[in-house]
């Protein structure tokens, strides 16, 4: 194996690690120390990779955050087939992974801009960055449904894709308390309701 993909395995390991614990523990209560000894690896091993645990933590939103909300949820709702089924299969495979997770904190990404907000400007560009990016792919699909004739040419899209990330959010949240499976399946019912309610009729055709 070459140096160059040698570097890269371990900067990986570390980010992930490090991700692992930032999402259980919070960005502040969880130093430098702590994601190596996990890693069993020395201080100078961190500072040959990362110039600072800032700079790790950017490398982690995006190499890491960025990709998993892509996989999660902009990238199953791309597509010409109704937005309005892509994203409900979307939300409901996304929550349908924190029902297993026995390690449930809530979405990882409304929990760091919680924790960033108003302490650092820097990481807090970063994650609103990931937060933008997923609202104007929502906007943009459901704007292609109208288009397409799968949404009522009155909805307001901005307005529709506000609602949905924040419900999104919120049902994540309450995920991590009990019941899980059961207000999943309370969240899903009536959020089939409210995209029916935004489709195009076939009286408005």
């Amino acid at each position: 194996m070459s140096n160059s993909i040698k570097r890269m395995a371990t900067m990986q390991r570390m980010q992930v690690t490090g991700l692992e614990l930032i999402y259980k523990k919070g960005y502040y209560n969880t130093s430098v120390d702590d994601i190596l000894k996990e890693l069993s690896l020395s201080k100078g091993a961190f500072y040959y990779h990362f110039d600072s645990k800032e700079d790790f933590f950017v490398q982690i939103i995006d190499n890491l955050i960025v990709r998993r909300v892509y996989s999660m949820l902009i990238e199953p709702i791309e597509g010409h087939d109704n937005p309005l089924d892509l994203i409900t299969n979307c939300f409901d495979n996304a929550l349908e992974t924190a029902v297993h997770n026995e390690m449930d904190f809530g979405f990882m990404l409304s929990n760091l801009i919680a924790e960033f907000n108003g302490k650092n400007d820097t990481i807090m560009k970063h994650l609103t960055d990931v937060l933008k990016i997923w609202e104007v792919n929502l906007v943009t699909t459901l704007q292609k449904g109208k288009f397409n004739g799968f949404i009522d040419r009155h909805v307001d899209c901005e307005g529709v894709a506000t609602y949905l990330m924040s419900s999104f959010i919120g049902i994540r949240t309450l995920m991590t308390d009990v019941a899980p499976s059961a207000r999943k399946y309370r969240f899903m019912a009536q959020l089939r309701q409210y995209l029916k309610s935004i489709e195009l009729k076939p009286e408005n055709v």
